[in-house]
């Protein structure tokens, strides 16, 4: 099912994302959360897989706003349920942003294969006199994952990321990729650059497994013990957006130096002044569904992997 929302008459949509997703957690699951603007209200375990969905991001509009959820799917929504709240003002403020949501997904990462080979702990436990598992730098920013590539004036509020952890290798910890963010135009390095997945999300060394606060947790998560299976994250920076005057690039590696070859999916949230640079095609259902919970070893991406280039 697909969530969009079209501000004051636009014949682009301003949010277009699985419903889901939206809300706050990937891979087509439920999971009891709560944060500030966003959350999910289910058992544990989730019965059916439903879930009370709940949001709380401001969606000023001047004149329209027309919120639409398409069912894609093969078969009946057995029942869909919503409720919308809004104000009604003399006037709105001037040049106010507009609210903003895109889904995105990259399945698998294009990773490169011969780090993969290694174990940075063995290396660090023998005290080996090289470590070349953490030699290898990213320069350039330009193979991360993309959360978000938008071009006008506004501010970045935050994202969710999902990962389903594909990639077998003897260090199958996903969370050494460090955030990148680009603001309007500037090469590398950027305005910041973060010190891995893990640290953006506000942890470090590794997830405890699934914990909320009202600005960052984790909403699903996998095996903490191996970092296995599917995990969803988020982080809001509403007490503190990351403005732009031109464009706004937010991305993250996948992996250490982009190493990694995981399926990646996000929703960015962000506010900006019309007109907006028109989305992407959503990717059709099929490209939307859920990997087979299994694990691949290295051989399967061997053959694609891309040339390590410092």
């Amino acid at each position: 099912m697909l969530l969009r929302m079209y501000w004051d008459g636009e014949v682009n949509p301003s949010v277009e994302c699985p419903l889901g997703d939206f809300f706050g957690v990937g891979h087509a699951q439920v999971s009891h959360f709560v944060s500030a603007p966003l959350s999910m209200i289910t058992p544990t375990p989730p019965i059916l897989n439903r879930a009370a969905m709940n949001c709380f991001f401001p969606m000023p509009f001047a004149e329209s706003a027309r919120i639409e959820v398409e069912n894609q799917c093969d078969r009946d929504v057995w029942v869909f349920v919503y409720h919308v709240s809004c104000e009604r003002y003399a006037a709105l403020e001037e040049d106010l942003g507009r609210f903003h949501a895109q889904w995105r997904r990259e399945n698998p990462t294009q990773g490169w294969g011969s780090f993969a080979m290694s174990d940075p702990y063995i290396a660090f436990r023998l005290q080996s006199v090289e470590e070349p598992v953490w030699d290898i730098p990213n320069l350039s920013g330009e193979a991360n994952y993309v959360i978000l590539d938008a071009e006008g004036q506004g501010h970045y509020v935050g994202c969710n990321l999902s990962v389903h952890n594909i990639t077998n290798k003897s260090f199958t910890w996903f969370g050494e990729g460090d955030e990148m963010i680009f603001i309007d135009g500037e090469g590398f390095p950027p305005s910041i650059h973060g010190t891995g997945t893990e640290d953006y999300f506000c942890s470090a060394f590794g997830f405890p497994g699934k914990f909320t606060t009202p600005f960052f947790g984790v909403s699903l998560a996998g095996d903490p013990a191996t970092t296995g299976g599917r995990w969803t994250m988020y982080r809001f920076h509403l007490e503190s957006p990351i403005a732009f005057s031109k464009s706004i690039r937010a991305t993250i590696e996948h992996g250490h130096a982009n190493d990694r070859w995981d399926d990646f999916s996000s929703v960015a949230y962000w506010y900006q002044k019309e007109p907006h640079r028109p989305f992407p095609p959503i990717l059709p259902v099929e490209a939307r569904l859920p990997r087979p919970e299994v694990q691949h070893g290295l051989a399967d991406f061997e053959a694609k992997a891309r040339p390590i280039t410092p």
